[in-house]
């Protein structure tokens, strides 16, 4: 399931974070990369121990865990604290699939990369060429949103970035260990949940059908949650 989630962040926010990476230092992006990814990432990031990190991790974790759709479609147990890329003329990051664990740097915990987020800094307007090319299920998708928006997709999937060729694409990228693990079952409670939310908006919080609809879901996220 590939979920595009609008306005996760507003435009003074994106302004803000812009204006903190432009004073950041950017390492090689290959520092963060497995031994197969780094034969084909070239990027830049910013890097783990800088001092403007902590500050962006906290605006974009609130913002997220703010977003019903966000929340809905993910249902996290673990977010990896978010970091922060970007790619300029010719640099790309070629096919590959993320790393099954990831550590937190900052507790040592391991989480498993069930799914991956791509939250866009700047608009596409902005930079030729930096497409998120996801293969999943239902073919392969481009990606490539507005700033203050963000693509959700499995970690199992393959995916790229093509090559920038004008301007520069800045991003923060991250991942999450759901508590529902199976892709399937998240993706029946995240149409269960949308069309719960629907109901609710034309017939009512109290409407019959949507309070035993708002039952099921909850009693499916019981019998299958990992907590």
């Amino acid at each position: 399931m590939l979920v595009c989630v609008e306005d996760i962040l507003s435009a003074q926010e994106l302004s803000d974070i812009r204006d903190a990476l432009s004073t950041a230092e950017w390492d090689d992006g290959r520092a963060t990369a497995g031994a197969q990814s780094a034969q084909t990432k070239r990027n830049r990031q910013i890097p783990l121990n800088s001092p403007v990190l902590p500050d962006l991790q906290t605006l974009v974790l609130q913002r997220l865990m703010a977003n019903p759709t966000w929340v809905s479609a993910s249902l996290p147990l673990h977010i990896l604290p978010p970091m922060f890329n970007r790619y300029e003329q010719s640099e790309t990051f070629g096919v590959h699939v993320d790393n099954a664990i990831r550590v937190n740097p900052q507790t040592g915990q391991r989480l498993r990369t069930d799914l991956s987020c791509t939250l866009f800094l700047n608009d596409p307007d902005d930079y030729d060429g930096g497409d998120l090319v996801i293969e999943d299920n239902y073919g392969t998708q481009s990606v490539k949103l507005p700033a203050g928006h963000c693509v959700l997709y499995p970690s199992t999937s393959l995916h790229q970035v093509t090559p920038v060729t004008r301007g520069a694409r800045v991003a923060s990228f991250f991942w999450v260990q759901s508590m529902i693990r199976d892709g399937g079952q998240r993706e029946i409670l995240f149409d269960l949940d949308q069309s719960i939310q629907a109901l609710s908006a034309t017939a009512g919080l109290n409407d019959a059908t949507a309070v035993r609809l708002t039952g099921i879901y909850h009693n499916l996220i019981r019998q299958w949650a990992e907590t």
